[in-house]
C-alpha cells in the first residue's frame, strides 16, 4: 500500500480497514475506495489496516479521555496511534458481522479518545443482503460519543462477493457516490480543522 503523504497542505484522510478475519474483504473495498480519493485529489489519503496493528481487547483501567498522552498503549500500536492523531478524516472501511460491527475495530475505537474528537467520519461498509448497514448504525453512536462528526452519506456494498470484479464494484453508480461522499467529508475536514486550529475543542 503507498501511504505516501505530502506537504501539500490538504487535510489528511484515514482510510481504515476494520476487520482482521482471515479471507476479509476489507483490503479490496478499501484499496478501491482510496483510489476513489486519491483522484478526488482534495485529501492526502493514508490506508491503515488494523490487522498491521498490536490491538488487544484487554484495556487499561483508566480510560484515555482523561489519561491523555500518558495513557499506556502496546508499543505495537504506536503507528496505529500516530495515523489517527495526525489525520483530519476518517473512512472506516468494515463489514457486519451478527448484525454489527467486528471486534477488532471496536478495540481500535476504544484504546483512543481525542485522536476521534471533532473529526468528521465517513463509512463504507460491505457484506449480505444489507451491506453492512447494521454496522454503521451502531459505529455511528459510538463515534458520536467521542464528539467525532459522522457524515450523513456513505457506501454500503451489499452481496460483496457478487458485486465486485477485479477488485471494483460492478455498480456503475458507485464511483458517482463515492464523489458525493468525498466531497461533504472534505467539507467538514476542512472546517473542523480549521475550528480545532482556532480554538481548542471544549473538554
Amino acid at each position: 500500500m503507498d501511504n505516501t503523504r505530502s506537504n501539500s497542505g490538504r487535510p489528511g484522510l484515514v482510510v481504515l480497514i476494520g476487520s482482521v478475519r482471515e479471507g476479509r474483504f476489507g483490503p479490496v473495498v478499501a484499496e478501491w475506495f482510496a483510489r476513489q480519493a486519491r483522484a478526488h485529489g482534495r485529501f492526502e489519503v493514508e490506508v491503515v489496516d488494523l490487522a498491521d496493528h498490536d490491538v488487544p481487547t484487554e484495556l487499561p483501567a483508566v480510560s484515555p479521555k482523561y489519561a491523555g498522552d500518558d495513557y499506556p498503549r502496546p508499543a505495537g500500536m504506536a503507528g496505529l496511534t500516530a495515523a489517527l492523531e495526525r489525520a483530519d478524516a476518517f473512512a472506516v472501511v468494515t463489514p457486519e458481522y451478527n448484525h454489527s460491527y467486528p471486534a477488532s475495530l471496536k478495540a481500535a475505537v476504544d484504546w483512543h479518545f481525542t485522536q476521534w474528537t471533532a473529526k468528521p467520519a465517513a463509512f463504507v461498509s460491505y457484506g449480505g443482503a444489507a451491506g453492512g448497514r447494521h454496522a454503521v448504525l451502531h459505529l455511528e453512536n459510538v463515534l458520536t460519543e467521542l464528539h467525532a462528526v459522522t457524515i450523513r452519506d456513505g457506501l454500503a456494498f451489499p452481496d460483496c462477493f457478487t458485486g465486485w470484479q477485479d477488485g471494483a464494484p460492478l455498480d456503475a453508480r458507485a464511483a458517482g457516490h463515492a464523489k458525493t461522499l468525498l466531497d461533504r467529508l472534505t467539507w467538514w475536514a476542512d472546517a473542523l480543522r480549521t475550528a480545532r486550529r482556532t480554538s481548542p475543542y471544549p473538554a
